[in-house]
């Protein structure tokens, strides 16, 4: 296996684009790619373009009616069909919306890919994370399941268990769905409560199908939670599950939306948070997977204030060389940012916050506060299922 880690890269993924106004702006994409840069992240990591996923590595989760569909609105967006959630207000069709999404779950395949074969240790794809497609059809700003057809592949490659860590503030639904009756993949996400949140699924109850019972873990999160109870929550389910289950890959999204700024949830999280739980990802990876990891990004809607710098902080951790929280931004890319936004830029790689701290669940629980019976759900639901004690 390489040492290196690689970044996954093709500046036409900033082409998945809905339109002016809509939340998921790609220029998120473009300045987090841009601070990796000022930051000379990429000189420590092999940037590959991958190629656009085919047809057939498409229908490893999508049906073949659906990947239609969504050609057909690619080359006529007012065509969309919107029984496959296509030409919705959550997901719009546009020109070329086929080719793009498919390149980014290209890239997402090329990342397990290179993983597995062992031309990397790490590989990251912060265009992807993409968790909410489902077989059949669009959702929450997500055409095709980069993340399932990670897994996915790497199940076709030869896998025998493969873990998927989801720690976007939504639930990572769709990966969920595609993998609900398959033992070989353990999906554990961790989001805010589906009584506050779309998509309004992710309750502790839900353990997997009839043949895989267990292997789908959800942490539903109550509105507020901050850092200490996020950290709390991920140290308490994650580490215990990975360590019974111990897969040959970890396939980790990260979404950014669970930080206080983000316009579109309710938790109080902040970027310092967030890279902890990055560099416990990276950590668990080397512990439980023979360090095969492969992070992807997902949801964040603060896109010039969070978005960036979580993201770059994920590609320096997995290339080796974390950057400080302290660390200023480079003046460049703050320039750079006024320029493409007319926003001004955070001057550090920190909300002020680090280190982080939280109190670790060996210690005991309190049964009325509303994070510990969060995670108490999870632990009882799931943990007897796989022979742990909740």
């Amino acid at each position: 296996m390489s040492g290196r880690a690689q970044l996954m890269w093709d500046e036409a993924v900033t082409g998945y684009d809905f339109g002016p106004g809509h939340p998921m702006d790609p220029v998120r994409l473009a300045l987090t790619r841009s601070l990796v840069s000022a930051f000379g992240l990429d000189r420590e990591v092999e940037v590959v373009a991958a190629k656009a996923a085919g047809e057939s590595t498409l229908r490893l989760v999508h049906r073949p009616d659906y990947i239609e569909a969504v050609k057909a609105a690619s080359a006529d967006p007012a065509a969309a069909d919107p029984s496959y959630g296509l030409g919705t207000t959550d997901d719009p069709a546009f020109a070329g919306m086929h080719e793009v999404s498919a390149l980014i779950a290209g890239q997402s395949v090329g990342a397990a890919e290179a993983v597995w074969r062992g031309d990397a240790a790490h590989a990251v794809n912060f265009a992807g994370g993409l968790h909410h497609a489902m077989p059949g059809g669009a959702a929450g700003f997500c055409i095709y399941n980069d993340a399932s057809l990670a897994v996915a592949r790497l199940l076709e490659l030869g896998a025998e268990r493969v873990a998927y860590v989801d720690v976007d503030v939504h639930h990572g639904d769709g990966v969920q769905a595609a993998f609900w009756d398959d033992p070989r993949v353990l999906t554990i996400s961790l989001h805010e409560h589906p009584r506050t949140l779309f998509p309004q699924t992710g309750w502790p109850e839900e353990t997997g199908g009839e043949a895989a019972q267990g292997s789908a873990v959800n942490v539903a999160l109550p509105a507020g939670t901050g850092d200490a109870g996020w950290l709390r929550a991920f140290h308490a389910v994650v580490p215990e599950l990975l360590a019974e289950f111990r897969p040959q890959v970890l396939v980790t999204q990260h979404g950014a939306d669970t930080h206080f700024e983000d316009p579109l949830a309710h938790l109080a999280v902040s970027l310092d948070a967030q890279r902890a739980v990055q560099v416990a990802c990276h950590d668990l990876a080397h512990e439980y997977a023979g360090g095969r990891w492969v992070a992807l990004g997902g949801g964040g809607y603060a896109v010039v204030d969070v978005v960036p710098r979580s993201w770059t902080h994920l590609v320096g951790i997995a290339a080796g060389r974390a950057i400080e929280p302290g660390a200023e931004t480079p003046e460049g890319w703050r320039q750079e940012v006024y320029a493409r936004t007319r926003q001004l830029a955070p001057a550090r790689m920190s909300d002020g916050r680090w280190p982080v701290s939280w109190a670790g669940w060996e210690a005991g629980y309190d049964p009325a506060d509303r994070l510990d019976q969060a995670v108490v759900a999870a632990r009882r639901a799931v943990f007897p299922l796989r022979g742990l004690l909740a």
